[in-house]
């Protein structure tokens, strides 16, 4: 039986950490189920449709600096909406438009926990 390893070119973390979305006007604070450098997979209780683009803050636990937060701004767009059995959707957000050193604070966040 093969492994089942990581295939992805942009390892994602299980980790919760904090999202302030904004969207079409309307601001939502939730917390991340996983994340790339690419993108972020999150829990809404409002439904927003494939393709809705959002501006997304992220803030990363800096380790060196307990209680202090690297802050990652980008924007991004719904790729798949899903259906929460106890309630809500769950968004998986491709980050679209993101400069390369807020993608490199990710990479580097996640790398902290990777074997």
């Amino acid at each position: 039986m093969k492994s089942l390893k990581e295939r992805r070119v942009h390892p994602r973390l299980n980790h919760k950490l904090p999202l302030s979305l904004a969207i079409n006007g309307f601001d939502f604070s939730t917390v991340s189920n996983n994340i790339s450098s690419v993108g972020a997979y999150c829990h809404l209780d409002k439904y927003m449709p494939p393709f809705t683009k959002i501006s997304v803050k992220l803030s990363l636990p800096n380790k060196a600096q307990a209680g202090k937060s690297t802050i990652v701004d980008c924007k991004g767009v719904v790729v798949r909406t899903e259906d929460e059995a106890n309630g809500g959707f769950n968004l998986a957000i491709f980050f679209n438009q993101i400069r390369e050193d807020q993608r490199k604070k990710i990479a580097t966040y996640i790398s902290q926990f990777l074997p």
